[in-house]
């Protein structure tokens, strides 16, 4: 018989199974957040391949169970997916202590958009992502979190 717990997060509640927690091998690495199963394994082959550990979510209840238990580096997350979106995610993970100054790349499939929609994330960037542009961006917002 597995073991519930249950978390509310918002107006949404969790059911976690004891036996799907996020390993402690999570902490230090990038959670990944991305409901297209091609365009996350590409993100996360690109970040492997960068000397990134790497963490992945099919949505952003996902992305919660992961971050809440574990101590990501930072997050790079879609914007639209199914359950929970990147923008929500961000809000969520944002409201809480220890994840407050984690990194986050929110990924649109939009061109860029300023508004308080997006004022969560450190940065957005406009899919197709380019990987220069994600890398370069993981980089500085990783070492400007080390700085504080």
């Amino acid at each position: 018989m597995k073991n519930f717990d249950t978390q509310h997060v918002g107006s949404i509640q969790i059911k976690e199974c004891a036996s799907v927690r996020a390993p402690q091998s999570a902490d230090g690495a990038i959670l990944l957040v991305e409901d297209d199963k091609v365009l996350r394994r590409y993100l996360e082959v690109l970040l492997r391949r960068a000397g990134y550990a790497v963490s992945c979510a099919a949505d952003g209840v996902e992305a919660i169970k992961i971050a809440f238990g574990s101590k990501p580096a930072a997050v790079v997350t879609d914007a639209v997916m199914p359950r929970l979106g990147g923008h929500e995610l961000c809000r969520i993970l944002r409201s809480r202590a220890e994840h407050a100054r984690l990194p986050i790349i929110l990924l649109s499939g939009e061109a860029r958009d300023d508004s308080a929609a997006c004022a969560h994330a450190d940065a957005q960037l406009t899919k197709p992502v380019r990987a220069e542009e994600l890398l370069d961006c993981l980089k500085r917002l990783i070492a400007s979190a080390a700085v504080v």
